[in-house]
């Protein structure tokens, strides 16, 4: 099982609405280093959902329930989507000022902030897994 990152404006889908949902189709990306790593998802991988624009955390994870297809609101066919399952909100969130001061410079959240979609190293999970109980 491999663990990923999917960044979501709250405003446009938070974790509150796929908590509400239940799932949905992640959709809309279209950046194509982004697409390659949605084209290694696989139903039973899990994923952290972060809330970028003005509050720049991890928030909670979800996991894949359906596999990679083409996303059907691209008019190119070009980009893929998946469809996640709300698991659990985080006991906290984890912000990216942390992930910085922890010295995380190599991880996509800090080296390519624009980046939408990223694989999350176990390291890196574990750490976030810690510093989500810490109080």
């Amino acid at each position: 099982m491999k663990t990923y990152l999917l960044k979501s404006e709250p405003e446009t889908y938070s974790l509150e609405d796929l908590q509400r949902d239940k799932k949905t189709v992640w959709d809309g990306v279209r950046n194509h280093t982004a697409k390659m790593v949605l084209q290694t998802m696989e139903v039973g991988d899990e994923a952290f959902i972060y809330h970028s624009v003005d509050a720049r955390q991890v928030v909670g994870l979800a996991k894949v329930v359906k596999g990679p297809r083409l996303d059907p609101s691209d008019a190119t066919g070009k980009f893929y989507c998946v469809d996640i399952q709300f698991v659990r909100r985080l006991k906290r969130p984890i912000s990216l000022k942390e992930f910085k001061d922890a010295g995380w410079d190599k991880f996509d959240l800090v080296r390519m902030s624009r980046l939408s979609c990223m694989h999350v190293p176990e390291d890196v999970k574990a750490w976030i897994l810690a510093r989500e109980q810490d109080q």
